[in-house]
């Protein structure tokens, strides 16, 4: 079957996509390699979406999942392999569980919080683990909370929950912090974040949440540190390594497509987090896959 629009990831902005081609009339086909709904799923509290005051990533992804589905779109388990542009304009898309074609692709695949490695890290994501202050800090009100990393992200991060917790150290394993000179010089001017270099950390202690972490030295010294929660800041991985031939990438591997969402093959998009831009929420995930269905939809309608 020939789609209208192929959607790859059906995070927020993949399943956005989806319900925007919809509603114009597109034939929509998401597919997905791993857990519909995307990483918002790790967010046990979700309390930024406009006009819900509250809600879990969970009961969030499956009721976009469910609307998205009513509207008629299709939804595939499977692992996208390549997009192949036909000389008729048609994309061809490779997949591990066989080949689909569509006049038009959005891309959606998001990018990966790059993680510590640590035995049971996964089990501690939504539970002391998190990846953003602006998404769960609010949670840590007059606590103590560690960051890890010594970057700008991760220095900003820092300087958000500074403004919440009791407490917060951030733990850098290189000898000095990597950040610009003024984030650097506000979070040493601020009385309740300690700044803790030459250090990894080297595991998660805790049952069923975090309780602190156990941190090494460069020599090797190993201590502990009581923690209610660790926020981690050393870079995302976008999932774009596969669409070379199809989208152009910045230095950091992010799709370089404007605010239309379009990249520089005729009929491709790009579309949330795995798109270079400077804010990164499920806001303006959403935002981006409206913007990139609508601009696919014209596409079609002018073949």
């Amino acid at each position: 079957m020939l789609y209208d629009i192929i959607i790859i990831g059906a995070g927020p902005a993949g399943l956005t996509a989806a319900l925007y081609a919809r509603r114009s009339g597109k034939t929509a086909l998401v597919l997905e390699k791993g857990a519909f709904g995307g990483q918002i799923t790790f967010s046990p509290k979700v309390e930024n979406i406009p006009g819900t005051q509250e809600i879990s990533g969970n009961d969030f992804a499956a009721a976009l999942v469910d609307q998205v589905m009513e509207q008629g779109a299709e939804l595939e388990p499977c692992e996208v392999l390549e997009i192949i542009p036909q000389n008729d304009g048609r994309k061809l898309v490779k997949t591990d569980s066989g080949d689909f074609e569509a006049k038009a692709v959005i891309i959606a695949t998001g990018a990966k919080h790059r993680m510590l490695g640590l035995e049971r890290e996964e089990e501690f994501v939504g539970n002391g683990v998190s990846f953003c202050a602006v998404c769960d800090g609010a949670f840590y009100k007059d606590m103590t909370v560690g960051v890890v990393g010594g970057g700008n992200s991760a220095l900003q991060e820092a300087m958000l929950l500074a403004e919440l917790a009791k407490k917060v150290i951030i733990i850098q394993n290189l000898d000095a912090l990597t950040g610009e000179g003024k984030l650097r010089d506000a979070v040493s001017e601020r009385e309740n974040v300690e700044i803790i270099t030459s250090h990894v950390v080297t595991k998660l202690l805790g049952e069923k949440a975090l309780t602190g972490v156990e941190i090494t030295s460069q020599s090797g010294e190993k201590r502990e540190i009581a923690l209610d929660g660790l926020f981690v800041a050393i870079g995302l991985i976008p999932q774009n390594e596969g669409f070379k031939n199809v989208l152009e990438l910045d230095k950091f591997g992010y799709a370089e497509a404007g605010e239309n969402c379009a990249s520089g093959t005729p009929g491709v998009f790009a579309a949330g987090d795995c798109r270079r831009k400077k804010v990164r929420q499920v806001t303006t995930a959403c935002a981006d896959g409206a913007v990139a269905a609508l601009a696919a939809c014209d596409y079609v309608d002018s073949l």
